[in-house]
């Protein structure tokens, strides 16, 4: 059995608990400020519980004794310290966040890693799954001109002007859609604004739009800098929802108020298990002499089982940072230092019990 330690018991840490638990190789320890949402995963489970405050270090180092890894399903904010203790105690690292200022920090401490110690952020949906996938498209090509990334989370039933539902952290959606986006634009890496360079595109006949938002490519302009000639990645909303966040970030001036406005967008919008991820990625280079263009196109719905709804959100983004675990524990990973998601292999990824979830998704690559 693997110990782990779990940070956060909310929305996302319930599912990876649940992932973790049901694989019958894990023990996991999960700590959280909310003595009530640590009751409710015990009751399920049996899993060890603590009250932890995890902005305090020493609490934190205590509570990783005896532990191989420490998951991070916080609030992006808390990372750095958690990143902090992690080291201090010897045990592999891995989180959710979107946050590039957070992300640094972490690589920082990866350089005083020991040996088989591992610092992995990014390890959710996008960024996460998305580089994993967009990697493994550009290494079909003998030379990469583009690659650009698409990725939704949304309610499968809108009903609201902004035509969405809260299916996650807020402070991550702020965060998506008030920070400079990370691009390579005709061969340069630059940043851009967010909710800039709207566009259309028809998904299995649905009618979506996608704009830039912050956080999404990870690692992946440093990857690839120098090496084609367009990276982005967007968010996918349904059709009007840019143009509405725009009056309140913008005409309203909320991106100076974040705090309102995450009052504001977590008082009026009703959160939902109801809900669809989109993935689609696509590729274009050069092969065999000719330009050619791959894709990658996945939806994710929600699921019932047993007596729980899960959404679709909760599934993709714990069974991804559940499967960079397992892949570590399988030592498929690079063993020590900081783990970038295109450092994933793709099959491996798919193969795995917890990216089954990915690769059952109605996945198709087209050329």
């Amino acid at each position: 059995m693997t110990n782990v330690l779990l940070l956060g018991a909310g929305t996302i840490g319930r599912m990876i608990a649940t992932l973790l638990v049901q694989s019958g190789d894990y023990t996991v320890r999960v700590a959280d400020s909310d003595a009530e949402a640590l009751r409710r995963l015990h009751q399920k489970y049996g899993v060890e519980t603590l009250l932890l405050d995890a902005s305090n270090e020493q609490e934190l180092v205590a509570a990783m004794t005896g532990m191989k890894a420490v998951i991070s399903a916080l609030t992006f904010s808390l990372n750095p310290t958690v990143a902090g203790a992690a080291l201090a105690a010897g045990v592999s690292y891995f989180d959710l966040t979107e946050d590039v200022a957070t992300t640094a920090v972490v690589r920082d401490l990866a350089d005083s890693a020991r040996v088989g110690q591992i610092f992995m952020p990014q390890c959710g949906l996008a960024p996460g799954f998305v580089g994993i996938a967009a990697n493994h498209l550009a290494t079909k090509f003998e030379s990469l001109d583009s690659l650009l990334l698409r990725v939704g989370a949304l309610p499968e039933f809108p009903t609201n002007s902004l035509k969405y539902n809260l299916t996650w952290s807020t402070d991550g959606l702020i965060n998506e859609y008030c920070n400079p986006c990370d691009v390579v634009h005709q061969g340069t890496r630059q940043n851009c604004w967010p909710l800039e360079g709207l566009e259309h595109l028809s998904i299995d006949g649905v009618e979506y739009e996608a704009f830039s938002t912050s956080g999404g490519l990870g690692t992946l302009c440093e990857t690839y800098e120098g090496k084609l000639r367009e990276l982005n990645y967007k968010t996918v909303r349904y059709i009007g929802h840019r143009d509405r966040m725009l009056f309140l970030l913008d005409e309203l001036r909320l991106r100076e108020r974040r705090e309102l406005l995450k009052e504001i967008l977590e008082n009026a919008l009703p959160r939902t298990l109801q809900d669809v991820v989109i993935v689609f990625c696509t590729a274009t280079g050069i092969r065999d002499g000719q330009m050619v263009q791959l894709w990658d196109a996945r939806k994710v719905y929600h699921q019932t089982q047993g007596d729980e709804v899960w959404s679709a959100i909760q599934i993709t983004t714990a069974a991804a940072i559940c499967a960079a675990l397992d892949l570590h524990r399988q030592d498929r990973l690079p063993n020590t230092g900081f783990v970038r998601q295109e450092q994933v292999n793709f099959d491996d990824f798919l193969a795995n019990r917890f990216g089954k979830h990915y690769a059952a998704a109605g996945a198709r690559i087209k050329e």
